[in-house]
């Protein structure tokens, strides 16, 4: 087992925090001062990890953190120097063998480039008949104009969590029908949600996994995120994006100009994702054949399978 001292652990550890300060800290001001951004609270309201626990650094099943009470008393840490053990991998091996399965899956898929995000325009469609739309932004094109965009292109929704927000009107209108429960069945590399849960994969490994892995993932997710919202029907004029601060500016998706730009930032987010995933994969077969240092077992024991 790689042991760290403590000047290394905590060096990475403040390089960590220090990447990922820039998108947590607005956000806690705003969470502070009681203000919500369109596009950047979805990743720590939708999902379910923390702020506090994203900036945390871990460094994965494997590695050990010598002088490092603070780790010691973490779920799934033991010994000393502190790791993460055998019995708590075993645990988790259900999770791992799930999410190997779904990797795999959509791994070995084409990545399918022509949805133009026409399911965040789903979940608008005839929304005026149903209570409204999810967000307070007004429709760009207004509500009459964003159905007409909605009934000129074909549906093919892949991914079930995006699926399930159509308006009932739009649900008919999806040429696929993802479940909650076959999602290995229709997942695929260029689904724009498909790369951002990549991210939840990550986060769901830890602290078995390096953090330098979720914090990659997160950064893919924020962006994928900004372009989801800028191809999205809602005119959110005047908004401004973290870190960079630059304005929003719409891909209009429903021109041929918006369709190339969209179909050219979704190939290369689909590009990015593979090769996270293709991590997430190694790291899940791993945990599988791993032989660490269980709870009663001295450190000098360790191995990898």
């Amino acid at each position: 087992m790689e042991v760290l001292s403590r000047d290394q652990w905590e060096a990475r550890a403040a390089s960590h925090r220090a990447r990922l300060a820039p998108y947590v800290d607005p956000h806690l001001a705003r969470r502070e001062a009681g203000m919500k951004h369109p596009v950047h609270d979805f990743l720590f309201g939708y999902y379910s990890q923390r702020p506090a626990q994203l900036m945390r650094w871990h460094p994965g099943a494997g590695v050990g953190l010598s002088d490092a009470p603070s780790y010691s008393s973490l779920k799934g840490y033991a010994g000393s120097p502190a790791s993460v053990t055998a019995d708590h991998v075993a645990s988790q091996r259900v999770l791992v063998e799930t999410l190997l399965r779904l990797l795999r899956a959509t791994a070995a898929r084409p990545a399918h480039l022509g949805c133009f995000g026409m399911h965040e325009w789903a979940m608008v469609y005839r929304a005026g008949s149903v209570g409204g739309t999810r967000h307070p932004q007004p429709l760009r094109l207004g509500a009459a104009a964003t159905d007409t965009v909605v009934e000129s292109h074909r549906i093919a929704c892949s991914h079930f969590d995006a699926f399930r927000f159509f308006t009932p009107d739009a649900v008919p209108l999806n040429a696929l029908s993802p479940a909650a429960d076959d999602r290995p069945e229709f997942e695929q590399p260029g689904c724009l949600h498909g790369g951002m849960d990549l991210y939840k994969h990550a986060f769901r490994l830890t602290p078995m996994i390096c953090s330098d892995l979720v914090a990659d993932a997160f950064e893919l997710a924020w962006d994928i995120r900004v372009l989801d919202m800028r191809a999205a029907p809602y005119d959110m004029t005047g908004v401004r994006l973290d870190p960079t601060g630059e304005e929003w500016t719409p891909v209009r998706v429903e021109t041929p100009e918006g369709k190339r730009v969209y179909a050219d930032l979704q190939r290369g987010f689909a590009e990015r994702g593979q090769v996270i995933r293709h991590r997430l994969i190694a790291e899940c077969d791993r945990l599988l054949t791993y032989r660490g240092t269980p709870k009663s077992a001295s450190p000098a024991d360790a191995t990898l399978g």
